[in-house]
């Protein structure tokens, strides 16, 4: 008999693929969730398999507000943001009550022209050309149609975007430039989670030195390769984890100190334009 015990938001996002755990909280805290017949409002509840849980999903929870992306560029086809610390790309599944690049998106696309299917109406992610992180903040490009979606993702498979990021780690590196090429791979044992491993992706970053402090340095990162997670693996793999990134061994702070500071990319009638988003007033604030 399995005895473990989750928490209940972790127990209702394996029950329900395609409820996310934020929404799950958000139902948990609504008084939607029942345990063995009981209203439970508290998401660290632990519950076991042998637990029956009910969920009551009211389809007005499922809507979404409205929120402000700072817009660094936009013309037909594509729009840059500069995505805000804490606001997630897109959701995992339909139930979500919170806002994302996608959601916000929707009123700069006409849905029909993506030609949907019932996968990315479950995913969707209509016009997402690439991903950052939750913590992560920067430049971001976005498409409008089908055609340019798969024009500037076409560039991203061939290697042939240069995203430049800024991230504050906690330690100094033992020389100011190199390349780290180490391949990662999803780790068995906590598999949210990637570390660098022998049956890994090939992974490859160039690290810039831009300033230090006695505790933190100040890195240029240029990822040649976009495995997931990547730069956060790599720097927490030499001794020298982000600020912020608890996942991966760093120190607890305000925010996830990693900006995607500037994307180069063709965008189409095949002009080349290099996008920059300014770097965060609290990455001064911490180094000094």
């Amino acid at each position: 008999m399995d005895s473990e015990q989750i928490r209940l938001d972790q127990r209702i996002v394996v029950l329900k693929p395609n409820i996310n755990r934020s929404f799950a909280q958000h139902l948990i805290n609504s008084g939607k969730i029942e345990v063995n017949g009981k209203i439970i409002t508290k998401s660290s509840f632990k519950v076991s398999s042998n637990d029956n849980i009910t969920v009551n999903i009211d389809p007005n929870e499922t809507k979404i507000p409205e929120i402000d992306i700072p817009i660094v560029f936009e013309d037909e086809n594509c729009v840059v943001i500069n995505k805000p610390v804490g606001i997630l790309v897109h959701s995992k599944g339909p139930f979500n009550h919170e806002a994302t690049v996608a959601s916000w998106l929707k009123q700069k696309i006409n849905i029909d022209d993506f030609g949907k299917t019932s996968k990315e109406q479950l995913n969707d992610r209509n016009g997402i050309v690439h991903r950052l992180d939750r913590g992560t903040s920067g430049v971001m490009i976005c498409a409008k149609n089908q055609k340019t979606l798969k024009y500037l993702q076409k560039q991203f498979s061939n290697r042939k975007v240069t995203k430049k990021y800024i991230a504050i780690v906690h330690g100094n590196p033992p020389q100011n430039h190199a390349i780290i090429d180490m391949p990662i791979e999803r780790n068995p044992k906590k598999p949210q989670t990637f570390r660098v491993g022998s049956n890994g992706k090939k992974a490859i970053t160039e690290f810039k030195l831009i300033k230090r402090s006695k505790v933190f340095s100040l890195l240029e990162l240029i990822p040649e390769t976009g495995r997931t997670h990547q730069l956060r693996v790599h720097l927490s793999n030499l001794g020298m984890p982000i600020v912020g990134d608890t996942l991966y061994g760093g120190p607890e702070s305000d925010r996830l100190y990693l900006h995607s500071r500037s994307l180069k990319i063709n965008i189409p009638g095949n002009i080349v334009k290099t996008f920059e988003a300014e770097i965060p007033k609290s990455f001064d604030r911490l180094l000094s």
